[in-house]
């Protein structure tokens, strides 16, 4: 009978391990590289309502499950502080940890948000009000995604993100128009 040490035998479960580690390692080195390329998701919507009740039906975050068919959140939206974010409709739903960037009241919310670690899918959403001559706003809502894994998900984000989009940007243009 031979003797084998111990140390010299292979553990077999480290190998995924290993492949797993290195696949995330290079996702997120290329993920990160400077001149990632950029992608954005661009809307836009005008409504009748000031840029005040705009972004007070916008912000008001417990409200959302009244009209807002795409996203639900938790949190304030305040600079610095966290939300939790879940975006889809059904069981296709996403949930994730953005920091808010910007909360300029009656003008920007904008907050950025990463799947898992930064660099594998990162994506930098605002809903920008722009005043009208009207006494309306110009509502646009926008999200520029970056990382390794965007690509592979262009066509879904370019289908159903834009679509739940544009239904979030209706049913707000609803609800602001009809208080």
């Amino acid at each position: 009978m031979r003797y084998e040490h111990p140390t010299r035998q292979i553990k077999w479960w480290r190998i995924p391990l290993a492949l797993a580690v290195g696949v995330i390692a290079c996702a997120v080195i290329f993920g990160n590289l400077p001149n990632q390329p950029v992608r954005t998701l661009y809307t836009q919507i005008e409504i009748q309502a000031p840029p005040e009740k705009v972004w007070q039906v916008l912000t008001d975050f417990s409200a959302y499950p009244q009209w807002n068919p795409f996203m639900r959140v938790r949190g304030t939206a305040k600079q610095g502080s966290r939300l939790i974010l879940r975006v889809g409709r059904g069981k296709q739903t996403s949930i994730f940890f953005p920091k808010v960037l910007v909360a300029k009241p009656n003008q920007e919310l904008r907050w950025i948000g990463h799947l898992v670690i930064p660099g594998l899918f990162d994506g930098e959403h605002s809903f920008i009000l722009e005043p009208l001559p009207n006494g309306g706003t110009r509502f646009i809502q926008e999200e520029r995604f970056r990382g390794s894994l965007v690509q592979p998900a262009w066509n879904y984000i370019i289908t159903d993100t834009a679509q739940g989009f544009r239904e979030m940007n209706q049913a707000l243009k609803a609800r602001c128009e009809q208080h």
